[in-house]
This record gives structure tokens, sequence and C-alpha cells, in this order.
């Protein structure tokens, strides 16, 4: 049976993600997906691609989305754990994601000077308004916070293995599932592990290219596109610095995108939103082509 192996939350851009037993699936996501990010003093989004050491900041939410904590990945580093209110009145800023215009809720002096100490550089935190209304592209439209682009991002443990066969191959070690930040991930359980019949098609490598439409509990999603990867995935999360050229010159070599790029898992919009839960079967509602 495909199941739901893991779930991963990422509260704050470019953040290191937290795993969840179950969360709720929102029209723009996992509940609190993305729903902040770090901007430079202009506004001017940060990513892991110039500020690897965004991956050591650990993020927590409370479930209503109205208490955050920051804190570093190693509590020795002399940084402590920063607690506050996620304000949701403040007055609006814009703020520049990939060259697009949005509006972001500044969350003040304190979260600033916290994260302009821990990243080195002059930085702010803002949230998502309420009344954001950003519409995602691809083959299933919908809406996201701040992520990349569509608001779900599946991989899965097929998919991993098989790239940590290509990397055995040239010599290079595994990498982590955490390299790739993915939402959801699933892999193929036993038959019967579930009371089900196992489904072969979790256990196919870039399998979740091809799925088109899948419902996971009372959840539904719908492909939107693949996902191209970028400099983040040579970043090693746990130490905060960016790597040599792995995984993208393996993945150069079997995986490059049509369009440019290489890809490493797909992306969905939230057709209707639901519960999730680790141990939730995948059903696949419809199948497509593989893009690449």
């Amino acid at each position: 049976m495909a199941a739901v192996v893991d779930l991963i939350t990422y509260p704050v851009k470019g953040c290191a993600g937290t795993s969840a037993d179950s969360t709720h699936l929102t029209p723009a996501g996992l509940a609190h997906d993305r729903s902040l990010m770090v901007v430079s003093v202009d506004g001017v989004y940060r990513t892991q691609r110039r500020d690897p050491r965004l991956a050591l900041v650990r993020p927590t939410v409370s479930a209503d989305g109205s208490r955050l904590t920051l804190a570093p990945a190693e509590p020795e580093s002399g940084h402590g754990a920063l607690h506050l209110d996620v304000t949701t009145s403040a007055p609006r800023r814009d703020v520049d994601l990939f060259g697009a215009t949005y509006q972001g809720i500044d969350q003040g002096d304190e979260a600033a000077a916290w994260l302009t100490d821990f990243l080195g550089t002059p930085s702010r935190l803002v949230r998502v308004p309420p009344e954001h209304d950003r519409k995602t592209d691809g083959l299933t439209p919908g809406t996201s916070g701040y992520a990349d682009s569509s608001a779900v991002h599946v991989l899965s443990r097929a998919s991993l293995a098989h790239l940590h066969t290509r990397l055995a191959e040239g010599g290079a070690p595994p990498l982590a599932m955490d390299r790739f930040r993915p939402n959801i991930v699933i892999d193929s359980l036993p038959e019967g592990a579930h009371g089900g019949q196992e489904q072969d098609w979790a256990a196919e490598p870039h399998a979740e290219d091809r799925i088109r439409r899948m419902t996971i509990g009372a959840a539904e999603l719908g492909y939107t596109k693949l996902a191209v990867r970028c400099a983040v995935t040579l970043v090693d999360q746990e130490a905060g610095v960016r790597g040599g050229p792995e995984p993208l010159r393996t993945l150069a070599g079997y995986r490059r995108f049509s369009a440019g790029g290489v890809v490493f898992g797909a992306k969905f919009a939230v057709v209707r939103p639901g519960k999730l839960s680790v141990g939730d079967e995948v059903a696949v509602e419809e199948w497509g082509d593989a893009e690449t």
C-alpha cells in the first residue's frame, strides 16, 4: 500500500522543517507552511541559495499560528531561543519573492534583531497577510503562502533510493531527504500493513511525476508541475553550509528537464483541504505521462 510516511511543515521559508504525525491541509498547503519569510531590510526574500545558515534556524509555531519560536540548531551556539506573538494586524509592507511583489506583515524589531545576529546580515521577518490571494500556476491552479511555487511538494522514498544508487555509482555518499525539503513523503508499505493490497507504483522511482490527482484521507491534491531543483539541494541542512556538486551533478545525468534544469519530486495544488496523518493511504485517482 502506498502511504504517507512523513509530513514536514516549514513555518519560515528557507528555515528548517518540522515533522508532524498529523496536520491539516489548507488551500495554501500544510498548516502554517511558508507562512513567514525572512527578508532583507529592503523586503527582498532570503534563501539558502545565498544564506545557507537559514537551515540552522529551527522554527516552531503553535497550532493556531499565534505563537512562534525561533531556536538555533545547536543550543550551545550562543544564541538563545526567541518566543514571540505573531501579529496579523501590523501595517503591511511590500516584499519581493522571485521578482514578484506581495504583501507582508512585519513581525517587529525583536525578531529582526535575532535573525540579523544569527544570520550575520540585516534581516526582518514578515508574515503572509490573512487577505493574501496569491495564485499559483501549473496544470492545476491553486494558491500558496511564500512557497517557491505550488503549495505542496511530494517526494517518494523510492526516488531518493534510486538517487542513492546513482550517487554510489559515482563514488558519492547518500544524501538525507531534507536536502530536497518535501512536504509529503510517500512510500510503499508491505502488504497487510494497513489491511490493504500493496501498490507497486509507490516502489517505482519518480512515480510521483505521473500522478495527476490523488486523495490522502479526506484531502485531494492536483498535480501542477515537476520540482525543478536549485542550489538549495547543495546545502547540508545539519551544518548550514553549502557543500560540493551533489546531488545536482548526478541528477543532471538522468533527470534533465526538457524545459531546462533538473527535476526531482513533484508539486501539487490543494483541490480539497482535509486532515493528513502519517500512515494515511495515498490513492491515485488519475495518472498522466511524466513531463520529462
